[in-house]
């Protein structure tokens, strides 16, 4: 049997990778980044045990990379996320960064 603890880092891998999957490959320009961190923040939230989500997408990165139409499609090296899950009094703190040029999702902090 799974501890409170695992349940809720297991929770937080459901929660990185229905984020990344669903998101990839969305196309984003520096002018849609804010109105696309607060869409992928929320729809996260919705899911049970997710007390918060924050989604900070490089507006500089991306209007490096973008092409001649201004927008580029959304990959792990144009973002930065944290999430806090909580499942049976375990506090999760997780987040998703550039390592070695793969987006890496990682267990911060298990409370």
């Amino acid at each position: 049997m799974a501890t409170d603890a695992q349940h809720a880092c297991f929770e937080a891998g459901i929660k990185f990778g229905s984020l990344y999957h669903q998101f990839a490959g969305t196309p984003v320009s520096p002018d849609s980044a804010a109105s696309l961190e607060r869409a992928m923040a929320e729809s996260i939230e919705n899911q049970p045990f997710c007390e918060s989500v924050s989604v900070d997408i490089d507006v500089d990165a991306l209007a490096d990379a973008a092409d001649d139409h201004g927008y580029v499609e959304l990959t792990g090296q144009f973002m930065e996320v944290r999430m806090r899950i909580e499942r049976e009094g375990v506090v999760v703190h997780a987040e998703m960064s550039m390592v070695d040029g793969y987006p890496l999702m990682q267990l911060v902090e298990v409370e």
